[in-house]
């Protein structure tokens, strides 16, 4: 496959991300919400919230698929995290070329074409389905650290807490909040309150549903005794397509000495963000 359909195939999911297995879980989340017990709510909930990530840093090389109706893709790649302030995913072509960087900031999302000089930047509310499923940067940062959020916010209150429900069953717990179209669900493990799956379903019974599901496996002990998981699963689901992404991190660490912004060179071109989804879809 030419490296050009590599990129485009590997960064299609990310500014949409912005099912097999998101569909089972959804099952389990579903019949758990209806039928079983409310567990006791605040005092698990504030559990699962204290599960913040302790450094300040986190970076990892990462190993990065990408599934999309009959084409599968690997890329390595890099990701480098400051709380609060940045994710930044670059993707490797051969393992030596980078092909794409995709860069989270609080004000801003930031898709780099490398083979094709070629960038996209935009806010959060100029993406459609970041801006309709409440996604911003806090809320992205949530799901790459493997930590409870409130959507549209910073942080989480102790008057927050009140508005999630949970369910029990034997060994998880279903957090649930519903923000007017949109239903967001964690499942965490009842023992240990970490959360193990998120999921986010916006529903439009003009245009069809979309749902973002995203599952973790394999924790590691890092700092303060805190968790994070190694392997990280994503499926976007659309009424007409789907797309799995999935992420092995190697070798995590907590570097410091990385600039935690992308300059833009004027040798590349702004593309709109019509043109450019419009040509993701497409594909």
């Amino acid at each position: 496959m030419k490296l050009t359909s590599i990129f485009k195939v590997a960064v299609l999911a990310m500014p949409l991300l912005i099912s097999s297995c998101g569909s089972k879980k959804k099952a389990v989340i579903e019949s758990q919400q209806t039928t079983t017990a409310q567990a006791n709510n605040n005092g698990f909930i504030e559990k699962v919230n204290s599960h913040t990530q302790a450094p300040m840093f986190i970076t990892s090389k990462v190993k990065f698929s990408v599934e999309f109706g009959n084409q599968n893709i690997g890329l390595t790649g890099n990701l480098r995290m400051k709380r609060d302030d940045v994710i930044r995913l670059q993707l490797m072509a051969f393992g030596f070329v980078e092909a794409a960087r995709l860069e989270f900031t609080k004000d801003y999302v930031l898709i780099m074409d490398r083979i094709n000089k070629q960038y996209l930047k935009a806010s959060y509310n100029q993406i459609d389905f970041l801006r309709n499923s409440g996604i911003n940067f806090f809320t992205l940062q949530a799901l790459f650290w493997n930590e409870l959020f409130m959507p549209n916010r910073s942080t989480i209150s102790a008057e927050d807490l009140k508005k999630y429900t949970t369910n029990e069953s034997d060994d998880e717990v279903v957090i649930s909040l519903e923000a007017g179209k949109i239903n967001y669900s964690w499942l965490a493990e009842r023992n240990t309150a970490n959360i193990r799956m998120a999921n986010i379903l916006y529903k439009d019974r003009f245009n069809g549903n979309t749902q973002l599901n995203w599952d973790y496996q394999d924790f590691e002990i890092l700092e303060n005794n805190s968790r994070f998981p190694n392997k990280m699963s994503i499926t976007l689901n659309t009424e007409k397509k789907e797309i799995n992404l999935n992420l092995v991190l190697n070798y995590i660490r907590h570097e410091t000495e990385w600039e935690t912004r992308t300059v833009v060179s004027n040798k590349y071109r702004e593309v709109q963000i019509d043109e450019i989804l419009r040509r993701f879809m497409s594909l």
